[in-house]
């Protein structure tokens, strides 16, 4: 049996929160900054924080009713009676605190500036599905994850290095922020039933399934509009156009939310996206670097 922190921790999610760290770093590899030290501190924070917010969400759905029975998806550790919510408010803080952990060796490695990204980016993680306005429950999600693990997450990523935000960071950052919605709007597609009867007002629930698949395809085609248009105009290296390998693999996963509402198919395309936002960030990666 899956161990019930690792489950809580939604694994396949957690590709979102080292995808954005590998663009950041190989721009300052690109411009001969980059260090190991560093690399790995942030990407150990990166990974805290999505726990974090993994384990906030799974705490607040279950005390919101948001996750039932009737809930199509992998087992909620706190609505299932696996973890206490008690035994989650201490993993919660615990992996908060990695993150704060790692963040004074980046503050004291690269300035205060790091210390207000981090204050922030906890602040926005708490405040998704919890405090007086969960705004992960007003629409607002593919916002979230847009600015913080997008943008601030691959920005903050490359200022780390050398206090500086290239081009390629920023345009990276915007690619990673598109596919780390398209992964949060395949999950509400999934979720869409059971988070209206919660009163969870996500985007999809807003505005009906066949706008969410709408906005699931629009989203993948900015993300990759985005490399090409950067690499046409100088904003990324022209060999980041690579990185538009990703455009095929996407199209199975645009068909499978098209065609069914079925449970596990749709679970399929979660665990997909989230794999297809990794991928797209070596091979960006890769064109930035060389």
């Amino acid at each position: 049996m899956t161990n019930k922190w690792v489950l809580a921790a939604r694994p396949p999610t957690l590709l979102t929160g080292v995808a954005p760290v590998l663009v950041g770093s190989a721009s300052a590899f690109r411009d001969s900054v980059a260090a190991l030290v560093p690399f790995v501190v942030i990407l150990v924070s990166a990974l805290a924080i999505q726990i974090g917010v993994n384990f906030a969400n799974d705490l607040a759905d279950a005390h919101k009713g948001a996750d039932t029975e009737a809930r199509i998806g992998p087992m909620r550790t706190v609505s299932s009676g696996l973890i206490r919510p008690a035994e989650m408010k201490l993993g919660i803080a615990v992996a908060f605190g990695v993150a704060g952990i790692g963040g004074v060796y980046l503050i004291w490695y690269a300035g205060w500036v790091i210390a207000a990204i981090g204050i922030i980016s906890i602040i926005a993680a708490l405040g998704y599905t919890n405090g007086p306005i969960p705004y992960g429950y007003y629409g607002l999600g593919e916002v979230f994850v847009f600015v913080f693990f997008g943008l601030v997450a691959t920005a903050g990523t490359r200022y780390v290095y050398d206090m500086t935000v290239p081009s390629a960071a920023w345009t990276g950052g915007i690619v990673m922020g598109f596919l780390a919605a398209a992964v949060l709007e395949a999950n509400n597609i999934r979720d869409l039933d059971t988070d209206r009867e919660a009163k969870k007002w996500t985007i999809a629930v807003l505005v009906g399934r066949g706008n969410a698949r709408k906005l699931f395809v629009v989203t993948l085609f900015l993300a990759y509009f985005t490399i090409l248009f950067g690499s046409m105009v100088g904003l990324l290296p022209p060999m980041c156009v690579i990185a538009l390998v990703g455009v095929p693999l996407g199209i199975p996963l645009v068909e499978t939310v098209y065609k069914t509402t079925d449970g596990p198919e749709l679970i399929s395309v979660l665990k997909g996206t989230a794999l297809l936002q990794f991928l797209t960030a070596v091979m960006l990666s890769l064109g930035i670097m060389f």
